[in-house]
Parts: C-alpha cells; structure tokens; sequence
C-alpha cells in the first residue's frame, strides 16, 4: 500500500473510532451510543491483601494477576524494605485466605517482581528467580505446591494464562548461549525455539549497526498474544558481567512481532515504549494513547483523550476500554501525584479511578510503578501504588458490575 492510501485509510480509521465504530483485525463492528466509561466513575477502590507491614506487587501491566476463573488473585509479597527477597501468594478473593506457593524467592527488582504469572487455565503459576548469581523459570503445581524448574540461565516473558506456552530468553545483560527467544511448555518441560536472532540481524542489519554498534543482541522480553499466535520481543545488547541491578546493563530498542507458527518476522518498529496486546492479538497498544496494527506498523491515535506521563496502556478484554497509569495532576490529581485513568478506546471519554502518592514504597535500585491491567471479564483493574512505606497492591471494581473487587 502506498503512503497516501496508507494515511487516508487511518483518517478513515480515526473517523469510525471517533463515531462508536471499531475496525480493528479487519472487522467493523458498531459500539452503539453506550458510554463504557460510566461504570467506573466512582468505581470502589480498595486494598486487595488485608494483611499488613509487606509489599504485594502484581508483576505487569500486560499481566492480569486474577486467575482465569477470576476466584484468585497472585501476586508477589516481601517484607524487604528493597523488596528483592519474598513469596508467591495466591489470594482467595471470596475468603481472603493466602496460600504462599514459593518462599525466599529472589528476584531483579520491585519493578516486575518475579514476573508471576498464572498458566494452564490456573492449574500453574510461573515465576522466576537468581540463585547464586544463576537464573532460573519455576512453574508450581497449584494444587500440590510442587515446583518444577522448567529452564535455567534464562529469564521469563509473559505467557498467556489459558495456555501452557510460556516464553522464555537469555539473560539481557548476558545471554550467553541464549540469544534467541523460546517457548517452554509448562506441562511437559520441553523447550522450542520460537524467534531467531539470526533472522533479526539479517532482516535489520544497517538498523542494528547504527543502534547499537558492534555489540552482540539477543531477543529479550517476549509478550504472546491472547490466541498464542504472535510475540513482540525487545532487543538488547549486554554490556556481560553478572551485574544486572543497573540501567546500564543493556541497550535495549527496538520492537519485533513474531508469528510463533512459522516462527517468521511478521514486522519491525524501531522505537519500544510500553507496548500491550489488544485482545484481537493483531493490535498493540502504545504510550501516547496509540494504536499499532502489528501487520506493517501503520499507527491510529485514539483522539481526545489525556495523555499522561509515563504510561503504561493495556486494553479490557472485552475490547471497550482501555487503563493506563501516570501523572495525573492533569486530570484532576495533585501536583505530581500519579494515578490510574480508564478511557473509552473509540476515545473522548474517560475517568481517573484514584490518585496517589506514588513515591515511596519499596526501594529498589529500579522502582515500582502502578501497572493496571484489567481482570478477564473487564469488571476489574488491579494496580500497585507506592504512597507509604510499602507498595500496595489495590483493586478498582466498576460500579455496575454488582461484584465486590
């Protein structure tokens, strides 16, 4: 497609947002007059965890920390002031009973946690953790507790919960042999091959050469899409040693979408900001309240929405809203508190849950930021906020759902 066609057919887009009318993955659907964003204006707000005097950080804004069936919530828990030393927990949202299924957990920072995460239609959670200066990805059996370490000098993307597909990468200040990304099966342990860095550096080489010299690269951070079909991966270029506590322990740029069945670059951006699945697994949402078709990197911006600073954008799975966090002295919050805004994606209309102190909490070299993500039926949204001396988890339920959060 031309340039030209290009640019009228996202005006074309940008129209049909703006009247109620979706076309993402090809299909036009009608959304109708109804305004989504009125359940969560005045939405109840509260802590998740009743338990006091310890951090508890859900791991991501593309990771729903509910479990599938929506009857548990996981997140990680600590007592360190850095939060580098702690359990998984999994919450009984109807009884508020914890069951800790990994204990003395070491992790990179406060900012991912253990990168935990629900797996096998919540038969598993995933985690992963350094021992003795060596990584490694544990998936627990929920029911008995049992670990299993499914891959060692290697750290953990985000799977998807349904699924047992879990992806999986070299360490990104040194992969060593690890410069691809991999799946490995939460079920049956086997690891696969699924993005190629060698196809990466033939496909972008002068790209590569003027971002990040002659360093080596490896594949980093992958995210699989809701139906198992794609991944965006980052990349990174190590700077080696063991010291990864440090913004400086790789260069990372760069965003690559995989197709995980031929294992083929489906296509390339060059910049890498906090990208998220839409639930139509073709779509990523951006920062700066953009929307990416992933099949040749054409961007629609959804109109009329605030667009905070330091976002971190995710999309409801129903595929009406979108959440994302920042500072929001611009939408009613204090100078320089943060908070966490739900808008409606076709755009113009949105609601700032709640709004905090983000400045504290645990103190970790890399810190921790509110990261919301919405539960499976898009009732809820949980994110993590940092006002005291520790980070809280904390859950938004929309008014109308009926449901306690």
């Amino acid at each position: 497609m031309s340039r030209t066609l290009r640019r009228a057919a996202q005006c074309a887009c940008l129209l049909l947002l703006a009247s109620g009318w979706s076309t993402l993955q090809g299909q036009t659907v009608s959304q109708g007059a109804d305004d989504p964003v009125a359940a969560w204006r005045g939405a109840e707000v509260r802590l998740v965890s009743s338990v006091a005097g310890r951090h508890t950080i859900h791991s991501y804004y593309v990771n729903n920390p509910e479990s599938p069936d929506g009857s548990r919530v996981l997140f990680y828990a600590s007592k360190e002031p850095s939060g580098y030393v702690g359990d998984i927990v999994m919450l009984d949202r109807a009884t508020g009973a914890e069951t800790v299924l990994a204990r003395d957990v070491h992790v990179e920072d406060a900012h991912r946690a253990a990168c935990q995460q629900w797996i096998s239609g919540g038969k598993r959670v995933a985690f992963h953790e350094v021992r003795d200066k060596r990584w490694r990805v544990v998936v627990v059996d929920v029911a008995t507790l049992q670990q299993t370490i499914v891959a060692e000098d290697r750290q953990l993307g985000f799977g998807w919960p349904t699924g047992d597909a879990l992806p999986i990468y070299g360490c990104h200040w040194n992969p060593g042999p690890y410069r691809d990304f991999e799946i490995v099966d939460a079920a049956t342990g086997k690891i696969r091959t699924a993005g190629k860095v060698s196809d990466v550096e033939t496909a972008y080489a002068p790209w590569l050469k003027k971002q990040f010299g002659d360093k080596r690269i490896s594949l980093f951070f992958p995210v699989i899409s809701s139906d198992g079909k794609r991944a965006f991966v980052k990349i990174a270029a190590g700077n080696g040693g063991d010291d990864f506590m440090s913004k400086g322990a790789s260069v990372r740029q760069g965003l690559i979408v995989f197709d995980l069945e031929s294992g083929k670059i489906i296509s390339m951006r060059e910049k890498w900001g906090h990208p998220a699945w839409h639930p139509d697994s073709r779509t990523i949402i951006e920062m700066g309240n953009i929307l990416i078709d992933t099949n040749d990197m054409a961007v629609t911006r959804i109109p009329d929405l605030p667009n905070l600073r330091g976002t971190h954008p995710c999309i409801s799975p129903d595929g009406k809203l979108m959440a994302t966090d920042g500072v929001a002295d611009s939408i009613g919050g204090k100078s320089g508190e943060w908070g966490v805004m739900a808008g409606d994606l076709r755009g113009g209309r949105y609601a700032l849950l709640h709004h905090f102190d983000n400045s504290h909490g645990a103190r970790s070299w890399r810190r921790n930021d509110p990261h919301p993500v919405f539960s499976a039926d898009s009732k809820r949204i949980y994110f993590n906020v940092s006002a005291g001396d520790f980070t809280q988890l904390y859950v938004a339920a929309a008014k109308s759902t009926g449901n306690a959060p």
